[in-house]
């Protein structure tokens, strides 16, 4: 993944309540709980800093309340934060003229909520073109434009169909492909997928990936859903009271959780296809000449599912090979068994 950072968010505070800037000010931007409940201001999102790579799909979980999804809109200054900065490609959006802002919403960033937010009296191919349009880009061209994303949402043959003919995983699609016909550099999603039915979730999950794998968007993603995290997101930020609890891939949060909190929250994630090989294993002689000389090698980047079967019935350590084949650890039955039941 290119580590080079499209978003960096740092120190942001989201307050509800009057007079929020002058009391962060006034307590140094440290306030206490109990500074916060004397003054009757409620802390949405509490000093708040992660970076965005390019290229890469940021998901942002926590329960209800939590501040997810005050999170995002602060980001995308659909909420005024109190402080912070949030840099876009360098750019302080907190800072940014109105002008500014709305230029680089227009043409820099796609946004997908909950609610689909279409049109009712146009058609698929009109709702798609409709940012265009606002761009006062020429009608022939803005509706080849949408037409291209119809196809690319698998939307084809319902171009003239209005909202109300269609289903609501339609609709969805429509919604993304509206999202995407400017072009846009990063793309917010705040529970796009939440509102449908489990079959059709899991079909719009697909299609997100798939649409990333080819357009290779920088991503933040919003969902409440873990399981949903793992599949799309190659890191996981998780929320607490408003507070980033801890930020990782999916294994980090398993194998090293901050605190307790995030502990629970991943209790029941799918272990055996998340953790790999290079995380349980053991330090290996690179002289052993049992493990130099075995049949049987796993790769440092297996999961557990994939290796499982080859340790539990060998009858000595394996080892462990990177992607140039040589020997970098080792792994039996009990590093296995440690990491799949702890």
């Amino acid at each position: 993944m290119n580590k080079s950072i499209k978003i960096s968010c740092k120190n942001l505070w989201q307050l509800f309540g009057k007079g929020a800037t002058d009391f962060l000010d006034k307590h140094h931007h440290n306030p206490s709980d109990a500074d916060l409940e004397s003054a009757g201001l409620i802390a949405a999102v509490r000093d708040v800093s992660f970076d965005v790579y390019a290229g890469e799909i940021l998901v942002i979980m926590g329960l209800s309340g939590s501040g997810k999804s005050t999170l995002v809109r602060g980001l995308t200054r659909l909420l005024e934060p109190n402080a912070g900065q949030v840099l876009f490609d360098g750019i302080d959006l907190l800072q940014a003229s109105r002008s500014s802002l709305t230029d680089i919403r227009r043409r820099k960033m796609g946004m997908v909520f909950q609610s689909f937010g279409l049109l009712p009296h146009r058609t698929v191919l009109d709702n798609i073109a409709f940012p265009l349009e606002i761009q006062n880009v020429p009608k022939a061209a803005r509706l080849a434009k949408a037409q291209e994303l119809v196809a690319t949402v698998g939307l084809e043959g319902r171009e003239h169909n209005f909202p109300s003919e269609l289903s609501g995983g339609q609709q969805q699609r429509v919604g993304i492909a509206r999202s995407l016909i400017g072009e846009c550099d990063v793309w917010f999603l705040d529970e796009p997928f939440s509102a449908l039915d489990p079959l059709i979730r899991r079909e719009m999950q697909d299609e997100f990936v798939s649409l990333q794998s080819r357009l290779n968007k920088s991503i933040v993603f919003v969902t409440h859903d873990f399981d949903e995290a793992v599949r799309l997101g190659d890191r996981i930020a998780i929320m607490k009271d408003g507070r980033l609890a801890q930020i990782g891939t999916a294994e980090e949060l398993l194998m090293t959780p901050a605190d307790d909190y995030v502990k629970k929250f991943v209790q029941h994630a799918p272990r055996a296809k998340l953790i790999t090989a290079q995380k349980i294993m053991v330090p290996a002689n690179p002289g052993d000449i049992n493990l130099a000389g075995s049949q049987i090698t796993i790769k440092n980047t297996d999961v557990l599912e994939k290796i499982a079967k080859r340790v539990i019935e060998a009858d000595q350590a394996l080892p462990v090979v990177d992607a140039a084949g040589i020997v970098v650890g080792q792994v039996n039955r009990e590093h296995l068994a440690r990491a799949l039941f702890q």
